[in-house]
């Protein structure tokens, strides 16, 4: 884990957000005219994706028909089998019996991420810390270490502190965290009662007053913060490389603080998707695994309401029985509301009747693998044979800006160690590793970092994982259509596994507007459209908001 006693900044917000592919595809292609469906007796809503996004969207849904006495019908489809979405683990030497999971998707979040954190303590799941103090950290240009630290303690942490003064002085990195600081006490305003609910992204900046952090390169800003160029181009881009896989000068500002943004980084012992198997079986949603969404038809009812029918890769239209003369297991009543929650931009998807915003997603090489090396091979560093090489090998750009080659990965990590080899007895110490690279990386690579035949068990993984995060003033909607919403809207904006789950409150908290004018809690408010709700009115309360788990955390709370 990429963890440093004396510069704990480097850590991001949330461990790499890998999204796994989508779980849902929508043509709106049917043109075939048919008999409207029947008014519903009460409010259905189905929600495509069982990931952070679409399973939390179920948990606020429960809470609020919980508190306000009212009756909604949930059912969640997903297209894998297993819940959880970019939150996935799997197991060296694929052994589940011996050796301890490993995260191929999102791996931490940390203190500020009031929601996961909540959820941890209310679900009773153990949380591992990883502030762990022995690891040794390296950022390497391609060609060279520009900074290698031991993650010691006492003389040696004293003589860590000290190098980083020296490279760096003191002004940069103290900068850097009183504007992290800064960014994330504006950030927790979206955990109180007079929290912003939004209608557009732009809204939402402005409420946080954060638009200036979306329209600049995060260069620019720490630039033109005053933060000095080395830290910024070594330390934070090290940063944004390895958790969006993006450099300084590419990605906007509120990703660079996000990226920096690293105090009380945890997660879940046995898998963070946990906290998303919890958050359904805690709704009471059905829940349909291996179930494919691949249309979505608009309609009317009788009285003129919208509804929306599904219809799911098995060619199963989700219509009421009396237009289907299937057999009973394709009958379904059609929802008034459908919640997207998962990316929506592929090849086979088709929403173009409705002109959303491209939004360019990173493809991520993940390599998971076991090596008997306890750390890298100083011969690809170009280092003496004797050289001990960092176990996190984090990469800037700024090498490449001078016309120096460019560094053949993004990061390296050392996890956790295991000492029993395909369940057997006392097999040879081994070091589960983590490679994030924007290409693949053949096994005669691997034996190149760590060794000919110093490499056991490897899992390959690409997929698209979280958005390009460039500067940028045009979002996609939060609400689609009457009754289609879609989570994923603030992606772009940011991409974490806790942002998705406030996303998926605020579009809750506007679903239950427009049904019954209240907001989560039951007070009445205006509707829909008003523009009011985007306002923060009022000072925040202490009492909200409190460290980690603890305090009042709306959703939560009322």
């Amino acid at each position: 884990m990429l963890l440093l006693r004396t510069l704990p900044l480097i850590l991001p917000l949330t461990s790499t957000a890998l999204a796994l592919q989508l779980p849902f595809n929508i043509p709106f292609l049917s043109t075939k005219p048919s008999p409207p469906p029947p008014d519903l007796q009460k409010p259905r809503v189905a929600i495509i994706g069982a990931g952070a996004a679409g399973s939390s969207a179920a948990f606020w849904i429960a809470q609020a028909k919980k508190r306000l006495g009212v009756d909604v019908e949930v059912e969640v489809y997903e297209r894998e089998s297993y819940i959880g979405g970019r939150s996935t683990v799997v197991y060296p030497h694929n052994d589940e019996n011996n050796l301890p999971v490993t995260e191929l998707g999102a791996s931490i979040f940390v203190k500020a991420n009031r929601n996961l954190m909540r959820a941890a303590k209310e679900f009773n799941l153990t949380l591992m810390d990883f502030q762990d103090e022995g690891d040794s950290l390296g950022i390497w240009d391609g060609e060279n270490f520009l900074l290698q630290t031991s993650g010691g303690s006492g003389i040696s942490g004293w003589w860590e502190t000290l190098k980083m003064l020296w490279r760096y002085g003191y002004s940069a990195p103290t900068q850097t965290r009183a504007l992290v600081n800064d960014f994330i006490e504006t950030y927790l305003d979206l955990y109180q009662p007079t929290r912003p609910v939004w209608e557009e992204i732009v809204d939402l900046s402005i409420a946080l007053n954060s638009s200036y952090l979306l329209g600049v390169t995060a260069a620019e800003y720490f630039d033109l913060s005053g933060v000095g160029r080395k830290f910024s181009r070594e330390v934070i881009e090290s940063a944004t490389r390895v958790n969006y896989l993006q450099n300084l000068d590419h990605i906007h500002a509120l990703g660079g603080l996000c990226s920096m943004a690293a105090s009380g980084a945890s997660g879940v012992v046995g898998g963070n998707y946990q906290l998303f198997e919890q958050f359904l079986a805690r709704s009471n949603a059905s829940v349909h695994l291996s179930t494919e969404v691949t249309g979505i038809q608009k309609s009317t009812s009788p009285s003129g309401k919208t509804l929306w029918i599904l219809r799911t890769a098995e060619s199963k239209s989700l219509r009421p029985a009396s237009e289907n003369p299937g057999p009973a297991p394709n009958t379904y009543l059609p929802y008034s509301h459908v919640i997207l929650a998962a990316p929506h931009h592929s090849s086979s998807l088709e929403l173009s009747t409705y002109n959303l915003p491209h939004v360019e997603y990173v493809h991520i090489h993940v390599t998971l693998l076991t090596t008997t090396a306890a750390s890298p091979n100083p011969a690809y560093f170009a280092l003496s044979d004797n050289a001990r090489v960092p176990n996190a090998v984090l990469t800037t750009y700024e090498g490449v800006r001078s016309g120096k080659k460019e560094p053949e990965f993004n990061s390296i990590s050392y996890h956790n160690e295991v000492t029993r080899k395909d369940g057997a007895e006392g097999g040879e110490k081994e070091w589960v590793v983590k490679i994030f690279s924007t290409e693949r990386k053949d096994d005669e690579w691997l034996e190149s970092v760590f060794g000919a035949g110093k490499v056991g068990w490897v899992q390959r993984k690409e997929w698209d994982s979280y958005p390009q995060l460039p500067p940028r003033i045009e979002f996609p909607p939060v609400q689609i259509d009457q009754g289609l919403w879609y989570v994923n809207s603030l992606e772009p904006w940011v991409s974490t596994m806790e942002t998705q789950t406030i996303s998926s409150r605020n579009v809750v908290e506007l679903l239950f507007q427009e049904e019954f004018g209240k907001d989560l809690c039951g007070k009445k408010v205006g509707k829909t459209g008003s523009k009011k709700h985007v306002q923060i009115a009022g000072k925040r309360k202490k009492e909200w908001a409190g460290e980690g788990a603890d305090g009042k955390i709306w959703g939560w709370d009322c």
